[in-house]
């Protein structure tokens, strides 16, 4: 399986979706009449991350209501699905929900994303991404002036020095570090109760994915990579981060805990096995990429599922 595939099975990921330029810019024109918006998918998102979603036979992205357009502080055409168009409604704070047969309601992201297709999970990380960074730009960098929102909500401009401005990401790196069969598991102090993870930190300027790989497994557990190999990546919009997934391994199983960790410890694929059947350690979610990383080194080193890991 190539590292495009692997990516692909990645939540967020895969996103099937067209970006063009040329519908960014026909849908801020209000160029209904070609793109069909009034049959677009419409959804809310607010300015700490929460969608609005409703219950159907599974989880579903809520239609926003009309009256919500005229509430967003921005409203973002992220592309479109074929010919169905597919629009982001920025709200200050959620908005209450009229009754309805569908239990409509605000979740976080994180939590929603759990149970959303594949397509709506992508629709709202894409959504969720965009409007942190719209409303943390709000003022040019260079001379302090208002900004404004262009090309569908993908690009903001100064009102004053006229200096255009696009939406960034933070690349990290996230990776599982191997030694004699027996993966490294790591929890950090503010975590949920038990969660292990994988190791990751963000690149810094100057650095290749490689070094920063090497230096932030060092910072955190003393080791010392001997080799890496890159598996896959995810959007990860929390707030706008970008992941990128490896395999490594060390010579040397020494640890040697930094200050963002608690706790550390190697294990086998039994050894997890036996951890997580007795509740002594719970795995990330299966909406991450840590999960991703953790099931392939399972069933790579096992020839079996991993499904039974991850709650």
């Amino acid at each position: 399986m190539g590292a495009e595939q692997r990516s692909a099975r990645n939540r967020f990921a895969a996103l099937p979706i067209d970006r063009s330029q040329a519908f960014r810019e026909r849908a801020a024109s209000g160029d209904s009449a070609t793109l069909s918006l009034e049959s677009a998918l419409r959804m809310a998102v607010t300015a700490d991350g929460a969608v609005c979603v409703e219950q159907h036979e599974t989880l579903r992205l809520a239609a926003a209501d009309a009256s919500w357009a005229g509430m967003a502080v921005e409203t973002i055409y992220l592309g479109a699905l074929g010919e169905r168009p597919v629009v982001a409604y920025v709200l200050a704070e959620a908005i209450a929900c009229a009754p309805d047969a569908h239990e409509r309601r605000w979740m976080d992201l994180r939590s929603a994303a759990q149970g959303l297709s594949e397509t709506e999970a992508g629709c709202a990380a894409y959504a969720r991404a965009l409007a942190h960074w719209h409303l943390r730009h709000r003022h040019c960098g260079a001379c302090g002036a208002a900004t404004r929102s262009a090309s569908g909500g993908h690009r903001r401009q100064c009102t004053a020095c006229g200096l255009e401005q696009f939406p960034r990401i933070d690349p990290a790196i996230i990776v599982l570090v191997e030694h004699a069969g027996r993966c490294l598991l790591a929890r950090q102090p503010g975590w949920p109760n038990k969660r292990h993870s994988v190791l990751a930190g963000f690149v810094e300027p100057g650095e290749s994915l490689e070094d920063a790989l090497i230096r932030e497994v060092h910072e955190e557990s003393g080791l010392k990579i001997s080799e890496c190999e890159y598996h896959s990546s995810q959007p990860w919009p929390f707030p706008s981060s970008l992941m990128l997934g490896f395999m490594a391994s060390t010579d040397d199983p020494a640890l040697t805990l930094g200050e963002e960790l608690e706790q550390a410890a190697w294990f086998s694929p039994a050894e997890l096995e036996a951890a997580v059947a007795a509740d002594t350690i719970r795995l990330p979610p299966p909406v991450s990429l840590s999960s991703r990383l953790i099931e392939d080194w399972f069933e790579a080193r096992t020839g079996r599922s991993a499904r039974h890991l991850f709650r």
